[in-house]
């Protein structure tokens, strides 16, 4: 089914335009009608960023919660994560996280999280936007079953003790120089303290949000500044969180950025060698270099594929008993310890296998070559009638570009899921032979497109 509001990652959209307070209010009613189930006391927690439509969204929620019965607990500024955890630690009945993730600061989202801290089945999703616009001033609480709603201290402890729990007792971080960039997000006051506590040296960038600062020039999605100032210091480890925490890049002590996919790479086989992996191997999607493919099946090790998005990532790790999953942005699922992304703990994984190896992070995180990948966009007509790339043109075109790379490379023609752009990837050990193919299917595409 066609959906109204909701997307990959919970619904998202320019604040005070898409997300306004009126659809905030209206979701945390819609949602609350949903998971009222039982007589019990129902309570959810929401968490979000720094960014200022912040506070309108977080106070219409409260409203709309509040109006069906539920008791609301306020975490303020907290990684994703953290709400994902804290909703099962609390017994929550729902978690809420406000966030855009690494959108600029004038996006906003709401992100939401059943008892068990997983993002919510399909199935709830849609039964929450039939009930969105539908008239609920009959379904509401009666005036003496309103909820209360209250601000909750020790918060942040509890992530920060969660955090390093997920490293074994007697490691130390102690002799690490290490740059941590918040990207002015929800981690600003959580990740630097926990790495402090671990005994690092901590540089701190990207620590003073403003409400609108958040992923401006800074975080996993621009590393420039964080490549620099780990060449400055002379630091040991780069650790660039995006705006909400839940993915991850690392930048190697000669100011070299490490991706998504060779952070998977070290994870897994740390995992393999200390026995951890529930199976031998991971679940990855179809962005995932084939350099990486290729280096895991030398060790043993399945990547398993799926659509673009960690939503899709976690449900293959769940259906199939997988424990590690990722996505070369960074999105890190270690589903041992998380429901979710979770940047801050992926990137603990990787500085315990630093000391374990006492080798430097430029050496510990180069796993493999990544095969030469390229990727151009084709931007379409709305309503010219079909889908692009179901022409026959196209398809013959994707079919030779198939038959000439001949197993040595990947194509992957995509649609985007926001605007009318095809994307075309591709990658092999011959870069010449990729960038011709890609350009062969991107003429077909735009010949198509054209008629």
């Amino acid at each position: 089914m066609s959906r109204k509001y909701f997307g990959t990652d919970g619904i998202r959209g320019r604040a005070n335009g898409v997300i306004t307070a009126d659809l905030a209010l209206r979701v945390g009613q819609a949602t609350g009608l949903v998971f009222r189930r039982g007589e019990h006391r129902h309570r959810v927690v929401i968490g979000k960023d720094t960014r200022l439509s912040g506070y309108m969204i977080e106070t219409a929620m409260v409203a709309g919660f509040t109006s069906v019965g539920f008791d609301v607990l306020l975490l303020g500024p907290m990684p994703t994560p953290a709400v994902a955890m804290l909703t099962r630690s609390m017994r929550a009945d729902l978690g809420v996280m406000i966030s855009a993730s690494h959108n600029p600061f004038d996006d906003n989202g709401i992100k939401l999280f059943g008892p068990d801290g997983y993002k919510l089945s399909d199935g709830d999703e849609l039964e929450i936007e039939a009930l969105i616009d539908s008239d609920l001033s009959k379904k509401l609480a009666k005036s003496a079953a309103l909820g209360r709603a209250k601000r909750i201290e020790g918060v942040h402890d509890r992530y920060i003790e969660f955090a390093k729990r997920t490293l074994p007792r007697t490691l130390s971080l102690d002799g690490l120089r290490v740059v941590v960039d918040c990207a002015n997000g929800a981690a600003y006051r959580v990740v630097p303290e926990a790495l402090w506590e671990l005994g690092a040296e901590v540089i701190s960038v990207g620590v003073e949000p403003d409400g609108f600062n958040i992923n401006h020039e800074c975080g996993s999605t621009a590393p420039k500044a964080l490549r620099e100032k780990v060449r400055e210091l002379r630091a040991d480890v780069g650790i660039a969180l995006d705006g909400d925490a839940d993915r991850v890049v690392m930048v190697d002590e000669q100011g070299h950025l490490i991706d998504g996919d060779q952070l998977l790479a070290v994870i897994a086989e740390s995992w393999q060698e200390d026995g951890r992996l529930s199976k031998p191997g991971i679940v990855a999607t179809v962005m995932s270099n084939l350099g990486l493919e290729r280096h895991l099946a030398g060790k043993g090790l399945s990547l398993l594929r799926t659509a673009v998005g960690d939503r899709y990532v976690l449900e293959q790790m769940r259906e199939q008993g997988y424990n590690v999953g990722g996505e070369p942005s960074g999105h890190i699922i270690l589903s041992d310890y998380a429901t979710t992304g979770d940047g801050f703990v992926a990137a603990l994984q990787v500085l315990a296998v630093m000391k374990k190896l006492d080798q430097p992070l430029s050496k510990v995180c180069h796993r493999f070559d990544p095969l030469p990948q390229v990727t151009k966009n084709v931007r379409y007509k709305n309503g010219t009638g079909g889908k692009p790339t179901e022409h026959a043109k196209v398809l013959g075109a994707i079919a030779d570009a198939q038959q000439r790379l001949d197993g040595h490379g990947r194509l992957i023609v995509r649609p985007s899921g926001t605007e009318p752009v095809i994307r075309v990837t591709g990658e092999g050990d011959d870069p010449e032979l990729v960038e011709a193919v890609v350009d062969d299917i991107v003429d077909a595409i735009t010949a198509v497109s054209a008629a």
